[in-house]
């Protein structure tokens, strides 16, 4: 009996704590995420493994791809849905696309490294038709001749601040961040855009003090963590437990509450936040410059127009 009865008890404490991980960090908030599908014409064996293999930022297949995007990653989930809607203008081009959504900095690396790029033990090599990023961005690397001119500026994003579902650290605010206890997902200034817009409405809410504490003093406290792609991590990060908050733009909470996933955001007043305008170029050496001039026209659609808006974005034109 006594054996019987401490098996049990076992039992029960292995399913209660393999429940409680679960609970805590489910497969589902692992990326790719609910409506992210391989928008190749033949994706051929499905092998993707939450956490181990899992490339949910590189769509298509390089390999037949007729018309290639890089993109910077903090609007992925419009970007899925304004290749589907290019694609029904050119049908010729379905299942043709590929297209990256990863941070800007890591674009510009890439294209300077003759668009060449390593994940894990995969290494891709292919020349995009067209670059997007912040409009700074692709002024710099029209100045370098990666990129032709002119610039083409097509949305406008607004800062927020990600939490969890139900705000349980009652952030109302920008000085708030700095409270001891509040845990951070701070976009590494290095290769995200973002995080200068970041740090700009930090200094005009709270002044030099505040992007100290919450870009320094909280690293060194062991309460702020760097993103490598804050456009992913920060809303696993917060699902995970890991941080209570981070800033990103006010499409990406929309996104994630659209799906579904336990997270809310708190807008920025005007006067301390901060937009951000993206803005596209047709590569110098694009293999596909008649596709790329379309997509550039198609950017200016109001099937576009519609994509952008509902997660919250503004389209300039």
């Amino acid at each position: 009996m006594c054996k019987r009865f401490w098996l049990a008890v076992t039992i029960a404490v292995f399913a209660a704590s393999s429940m409680s991980a679960e609970d805590s960090a489910p497969s589902a908030v692992f990326p790719p995420w609910r409506g992210e599908t391989p928008p190749a014409a033949d994706p051929g064996v499905p092998f993707t493994v939450p956490e181990i293999n899992n490339m949910p930022d590189f769509h298509g297949n390089p390999t037949t791809a007729e018309f290639v995007v890089f993109a910077g990653g903090n609007y992925f989930f419009a970007l899925k849905e304004l290749v589907e809607a290019f694609q029904r203008q050119k049908p010729e081009l379905r299942g043709r696309i590929f297209f990256e959504t990863i941070p800007p900095g890591i674009i510009e690396k890439q294209l300077e490294n003759r668009n060449t790029i390593t994940v894990g033990n995969l290494t891709l090599s292919i020349q995009p038709d067209v670059v997007q990023a912040g409009e700074q961005r692709i002024a710099a690397l029209i100045e370098k001749g990666i990129l032709k001119g002119p610039p083409f500026r097509f949305v406008k994003n607004s800062l927020a601040i990600m939490v969890k579902k139900g705000n349980p650290k009652s952030i109302r605010s920008l000085e708030d961040l700095a409270r001891p206890g509040v845990r951070l997902a701070n976009p590494n200034p290095e290769t995200e855009g973002i995080a200068r817009q970041i740090q700009a409405a930090l200094q005009r809410a709270g002044g030099e003090k505040l992007v100290r504490e919450v870009y320094e003093t909280k690293v060194k406290t062991g309460e702020a963590f760097s993103t490598e792609i804050h456009h992913r991590q920060t809303p696993l990060w917060i699902m995970q437990g890991k941080v209570d908050a981070g800033l990103t733009w006010i499409s990406e909470p929309r996104y994630q509450m659209m799906i579904g996933h336990p997270i809310d955001f708190i807008p920025i007043p005007p006067e301390d936040g901060h937009e951000d305008i993206q803005a596209a170029a047709i590569a110098t050496n694009a293999r596909n410059p008649g596709a790329a001039r379309d997509w550039l026209a198609f950017l200016r659609s109001n099937e576009a127009k519609s994509a952008l808006e509902k997660f919250g974005m503004t389209r300039l034109h």
